[in-house]
């Protein structure tokens, strides 16, 4: 059974940084793409970042560019998010996420097929 597992949420003040981790035991990250997403409470999952396994080729959203990098780590499956200079506004669950999606999908939740748990990341003084 294909399982994303995130980790490296907590509180953090603005400002601050904090790294996410997600480990794929299924390898679907190799055959496609990995993603992050997040929700704030009363509002949509939206996109945050994405990496494409084979190229390389990242996306991010507008509110994030500058301040978050997705990285990976091949050897053990792992996908990374590191976020800098975070805002009470970065607020929210923050899901990764794994699949095949084509060049107009893979910043929308329906490029992807295998989602973790969600770890809370919150930014507050």
């Amino acid at each position: 059974q294909v399982q994303l597992v995130e980790s490296g949420g907590g509180l953090v003040q603005p400002g601050g940084s904090l790294r996410l981790s997600c480990v794929d035991s299924g390898n679907t990250f190799r055959s496609g793409a990995a993603a992050w997403f997040r929700q704030a409470p009363g509002k949509e999952r939206e996109f945050v970042a994405a990496r494409r396994w084979t190229t390389g080729a990242t996306y991010y959203a507008d509110s994030v560019k500058g301040r978050f990098s997705i990285s990976r780590d091949t050897a053990i499956n792992t996908n990374y998010l590191q976020m800098n200079n975070l805002k009470p506004e970065d607020t929210a669950v923050y899901y990764c996420a794994a699949g095949r999606p084509n060049t107009s999908t893979i910043t929308t939740m329906r490029g992807y097929t295998t989602w973790g748990q969600g770890t809370q990341v919150t930014v507050s003084s």
